[in-house]
């Protein structure tokens, strides 16, 4: 998005989930990816395997049709990677629906901003490439979980990139899962765009910064509205509209027997526990899990539909640094080489035991 631009919702009533699909168009990947997925869930329905659907990374909202430029969410993916992997360790099955490019299950070890995964390749003597032999043992150990994961059919990836293909596959995804019943998960942990551009108001080409080739600004404006994106004078006008509340729509309408997980990222600790709360009354799902930005990494949040709150809290001799170990591992100091723990090793289990709970529960008479 250019620097300097303006940014302000639409002071239209809000849009409904039903108003949203029936005027925002169907990624044109849909339904092939749900054919795929259908398949997939079919398979561990059968074998009443639990599946978790993991969302990670951010969305964009495109400005233009032909997209030039576009409003992104900051997430690079590591906290649904690296939960995907917990959730396969659980055996669970996972549906892992993605921001494209963003990190993934597994190949996340390999794809730090600090290190390129040739630095990880080297050549024997015979010329053939070869991993370095101080990376091999944790390598093969990756290597392995994802092979079996991937004999198993037991992980399922799935890209998206705007903000309208995220809840296009949303929905679909979760009718597909409703024959799971209670052995459905959602563990939502995409940041997902509070605002969109609806495909009415939308452009068609690149929006002309230079004040010689301006369109008109009302040429795609409906009712009187100019498009969305539009140049006033040298500045860039971005009117959004507020994206559906979708969260009520999941939990009431498209898997109201699955359990469903959400996330709460706030800059402001004085804020996090009540809006985590409020979120979780207003939509009434089953778990908020809250972190600050500034220390996501190693604390969380949970507040729970049975009105517990407690904090998940990574030891501080046991916090990731930005000391990155070059085969992946993270580590808390070069002197002692102690490995730091991921945070979602202990709250996928967390997770797992509540949902584990939750079908027992919905198998009781009465």
């Amino acid at each position: 998005m250019a620097e300097g631009s303006l940014m302000k919702n639409s002071t239209n009533g809000d849009m409904t989930a039903a108003d949203y699909f029936a005027t925002n168009p169907k990624p044109a990947s849909l339904d092939r990816q749900s054919t795929i997925a259908r398949a997939f869930i079919e398979q561990h329905a059968s074998e009443g395997r639990r599946v978790a659907l993991v969302t990670s990374g951010g969305t964009t909202v495109p400005l233009e049709n032909q997209t030039v430029r576009f409003i992104d969410n900051f997430s690079a993916g590591t906290r649904g990677a690296t939960s995907a992997e917990y959730f396969l360790e659980a055996g669970y099955a996972v549906i892992f629906l993605h921001r494209h490019f963003s990190l993934l299950p597994y190949s996340r070890h390999y794809s730090h901003s600090t290190n390129c995964f040739l630095d990880f390749m080297t050549h024997n003597e015979a010329g053939a490439v070869v991993v370095e032999s101080e990376y091999q043992q944790q390598m093969a150990e990756v290597l392995e979980r994802y092979k079996k994961a991937k004999r198993e059919n037991a992980l399922l990836l799935l890209p998206f990139t705007t903000v309208n293909e995220y809840l296009w596959y949303l929905r679909e995804l979760a009718m597909q899962m409703r024959p799971l019943g209670a052995n459905g998960l959602f563990y939502l942990a995409a940041a997902v765009s509070d605002f969109f551009v609806p495909a009415e108001r939308m452009v068609e080409h690149k929006i002309q910064s230079s004040e010689d080739f301006h369109q008109d600004a009302m040429t795609n404006g409906q009712g009187g509205r100019a498009p969305a994106a539009h140049m006033d004078g040298k500045s860039l006008m971005i009117d959004l509209d507020p994206v559906p509340k979708f969260l009520k729509q999941l939990v009431d309408a498209w898997a109201p027997q699955s359990m469903i997980v959400s996330f709460k990222l706030e800059t402001d600790p004085a804020l996090l526990a009540k809006k985590a709360r409020y979120a979780l009354e207003k939509y009434a799902h089953h778990l908020v899990i809250g972190n600050m930005l500034s220390t996501r990494k190693w604390e969380v949040l949970f507040v729970s539909a049975d009105g517990g709150e407690r904090w998940i809290r990574v030891p501080a001799s046991r916090r990731t640094k930005s000391i990155t170990g070059r085969d992946g591992d993270l580590w808390e100091n070069a002197e002692s080489r102690e490995p730091a723990i991921e945070i979602e090793s202990w709250i996928v289990p967390e997770v797992a035991k509540m949902h584990s709970q939750m079908i027992e529960k919905s198998r009781s008479p009465g």
